[in-house]
């Protein structure tokens, strides 16, 4: 007996993917679109490798040490205007980003709540500085204002998220045991959220440190707007010194900071203990 031939395998067709074909075209199209617009020579990104060369030794080479006193004290201001936009932030952005949770606020709360968190993190903190700053003026406290009010865009969207995220049975056993909404938010969502929201708002205030550094540009004080200044003068010795300091305040802070949160999110270290017999 003859074995029954095998019929040969198809290899099937290659999948057409038209619409992400589509995308990179326009992605392409876009990129181009930019470049021209921007006017952005060749000749432009030949001399860009040794003018960043030549601005280092200017800045590194020959540091203006007597400007350090300045600097830790305007990169303090700096701090001290990330950690009050920080806490103000984090109050409002807790107060209004439960409510906006789905399952504990009714809907037609819910969602101009989320609209109105939308709105906010359309518009940079640099913007929201500038439209404050004509009722405060050009004060650390416009930039704080600024950073608080930015920061409830992304960080009530935060707080929602991780309620959503709760898992569901101790708030419904607060409920079956006849409590309110807030006793539930308290003692059925609260304790099982508060970790990664204290460890959120701690992240929240490194992303503040390294945005006041940017308000200081428009002149609400700070380690930004010493930068300003020393730029427009062209002052690169005194420059260098202000940006290692910002460098070594930022890494600083960054690092203490995850060493918290990691701290808050994985709990204490249990060390093992030898005894002796």
């Amino acid at each position: 007996m003859t074995a029954p031939a095998i019929a040969p395998l198809a290899i099937p067709a290659r999948p057409r993917k038209p619409l992400v074909r589509a995308a990179w075209a326009l992605v392409t199209v876009a990129l181009i679109a930019a470049w021209w617009h921007l006017d952005i020579g060749l000749r432009d990104l030949a001399t860009l490798p040794p003018d960043i060369v030549h601005y280092t030794r200017l800045m590194f080479t020959d540091p203006d040490l007597t400007a350090l006193p300045d600097a830790f004290f305007q990169t303090w201001r700096s701090v001290a205007m990330a950690w009050v936009g920080a806490l103000l932030g984090v109050v409002l952005s807790t107060l209004l980003g439960i409510p906006a949770a789905a399952g504990v606020g009714p809907w037609w709360v819910r969602l101009p709540l989320r609209g109105l968190f939308a709105v906010i993190r359309a518009v940079p903190e640099v913007v929201i500085a500038i439209i404050i700053l004509t009722v405060t003026g050009l004060t650390p406290f416009t930039g704080a204002l600024a950073l608080a009010i930015g920061g409830i865009g992304t960080h009530a969207k935060w707080t929602y998220e991780t309620i959503e995220a709760v898992p569901s049975g101790t708030s419904e056993a607060v409920t079956a045991a006849g409590g309110n909404l807030a006793q539930v938010i308290r003692w059925g969502l609260w304790p099982a959220a508060a970790p990664e929201l204290m460890s959120l708002a701690l992240y929240r205030f490194e992303i503040n440190v390294r945005t006041s550094a940017i308000l200081g540009l428009i002149g609400v004080g700070g380690i930004g707007d010493l930068l300003t200044g020393y730029t427009q003068h062209r002052q690169w010795d005194t420059v260098g010194v202000l940006i290692v300091v910002v460098i070594a305040v930022t890494m600083s802070i960054d690092a203490v900071s995850g060493r918290i949160r990691r701290r808050i999110m994985e709990g204490a270290r249990v060390r093992d203990v030898e005894r002796s017999a």
